[in-house]
């Protein structure tokens, strides 16, 4: 297997930067899913996290600030926000292991890419990549590697890349828990990620702040408003910097939103029983095809 033997005989120093709730669900996948002489390294800019991260044993040592990770660590999962990520690759450019793959975590591609070009250290391969896994919650005590298991994972792969170092990243990805990676662009991938991550952040935080007696609604709620709102709570510096750096294609995605929500409430103010059916019917057939399709349920894709 050509990830085996890769990192059995180059590659056995891994490296998270950023332990919060993505760096450290990655750490704790790799610690679950070990290979042979592998080390996972961290740089993380709070003492304590890096204290609980080896006292957990998630990590085989860290540091709060580059002293000798980098010039050992053979694959680095970037795990920062996007401005930080550019600060951060223009501090230590110099220091980053010939022949390395680099790799980030951010939920925009068309905009870091223009962010960061400039800066990709010219000694490593950068392979851009998004795990779609998460949680609404911040910081390493909520990271946990369940959250990868049979997730998707994409990468957007450039023509620079080199294609054993994106069949080596992406088996490493596979092994930590991730079941389909696909291989987009960044257009497509700020599109799709617009409807399918930024859109629903931003009605959930829609439907929360439209209830002016929140205060009582709690004696009300069911299973329908908590799995809609779950991820209302949401890290305000993160999406603030994700939604404006994908503007086009998310106000696109809130006026397709905005129309089928229009169709809705014209039915129903206009007691159109039939067309108010109708979007039923459309919506149960759609959500029924995602259930068969999707990995998380059966196998139904290559």
């Amino acid at each position: 297997m050509l990830y085996h033997r890769k990192m059995m005989i180059f590659m056995t120093k891994i490296a998270i930067v950023g332990l919060g709730v993505v760096g450290g669900s990655l750490a704790k996948g790799l610690k679950e899913n070990p290979e042979v002489d592998e080390e996972v390294l961290a740089i993380d800019i709070d003492h304590k996290t890096i204290e609980t991260a080896l006292s957990q044993g998630v990590i085989d040592r860290g540091e709060t600030e580059n002293k000798t990770i980098l010039q050992e660590a053979d694959i680095v999962f970037i795990c920062l926000y996007p401005t930080a990520m550019r600060n951060f690759l223009i501090t230590y450019q110099s220091e980053f292991k010939n022949g390395a793959i680099l790799t980030d975590v951010v939920g925009v591609k068309q905009a870091l890419l223009n962010q960061i070009i400039d800066v990709i250290p010219p000694q490593v391969d950068f392979i851009f990549g998004h795990p779609m896994a998460g949680r609404e919650k911040t910081g390493f005590n909520f990271a946990d590697a369940s959250v990868l298991k049979d997730a998707n994972y994409l990468l957007t792969i450039r023509s620079e890349n080199n294609e054993e170092n994106v069949e080596i990243l992406s088996a490493l990805i596979h092994r930590i828990g991730f079941k389909r990676i696909t291989n987009v662009s960044p257009q497509k991938h700020d599109d799709m990620i617009a409807f399918t991550s930024q859109l629903t952040h931003a009605i959930a935080v829609a439907l929360v702040n439209s209830d002016h007696g929140y205060k009582e609604t709690v004696k009300y709620v069911g299973d329908s408003y908590r799995d809609l709102t779950r991820i209302a709570k949401i890290n305000e510096n993160l999406w603030s910097e994700l939604f404006m750096a994908n503007k086009e294609p998310l106000l696109e995605k809130i006026d397709g939103f905005q129309k089928e929500l229009d169709a809705i409430r014209t039915a129903v103010n206009e007691e159109d029983t039939k067309r108010l059916q109708d979007i039923f019917i459309t919506s149960t057939k759609r959500r029924e095809y995602y259930d068969e399709m999707d990995y998380r349920t059966k196998d139904k894709l290559d």
